[in-house]
């Protein structure tokens, strides 16, 4: 339920038409709610029927001209709603963790470097973020609405700094010496 609530945030913000809203969904919203530009068009369609946005009115109508939308107020309400409703946290569904796991059964030959590439894929994500952080938020920009932006932001740049400071130790383990070498003590003894 979230890509349409994500379409009106970002229409909300600028009336875009289909093309200009997925360009600018591949420079923000998409950072954490990723979507094809097949189905930020195909929701396009279904908010326009649900009443919830509309085309912009052209000044002179021509073939193939791109349509620019707005939210109408029964989005605007529709989005207001969204906000206050309570949502529990979701867990974590990553390929990587249950790939790891799956390892631990069946063994990992490659499985080193699958996390020396995530963790290059991370830090140039982190660096990303950063930069935009340094760029978009510099210490004046005070209002709730730049606040709230920066808030995301620092939550996707937290996230990435997780990411590289967990793989970074996963990768230290794995090529670390085993159990035998003495780092965790003897072999278990049990009752």
């Amino acid at each position: 339920m979230s890509l349409p609530h994500a379409i009106l945030t970002a229409l909300l913000e600028k009336p875009s038409s289909g093309l200009e809203l997925t360009r600018r969904f591949d420079r923000s919203i998409g950072y954490f709610w990723p979507s094809t530009h097949q189905q930020i068009y195909r929701e396009l369609g279904r908010l326009e029927r649900a009443g919830h946005i509309r085309v912009l009115p052209s000044p002179q109508p021509a073939r193939g001209q791109k349509k620019e939308y707005e939210v109408l107020p029964a989005g605007r309400e529709e989005l207001a709603a969204w906000v206050a409703l309570a949502e529990d946290p979701r867990p974590v569904r990553d390929p990587l963790l249950l790939r790891m796991r799956a390892a631990a059964v069946v063994g990992a030959p490659g499985l080193v470097a699958e996390l020396r590439r995530h963790l290059d894929l991370h830090r140039r994500q982190l660096e990303e973020y950063e930069e935009i952080e340094r760029r978009d938020f510099p210490p004046e920009r005070t209002a709730e609405e730049d606040r709230l932006r920066h808030l995301v932001l620092r939550g996707g740049i937290d996230l990435e700094t997780f990411w590289t400071g967990w793989l970074i130790r996963a990768i230290g383990e794995l090529e670390g010496p085993g159990p035998e070498s003495g780092r965790g003590g003897g072999p278990a003894t049990g009752s």
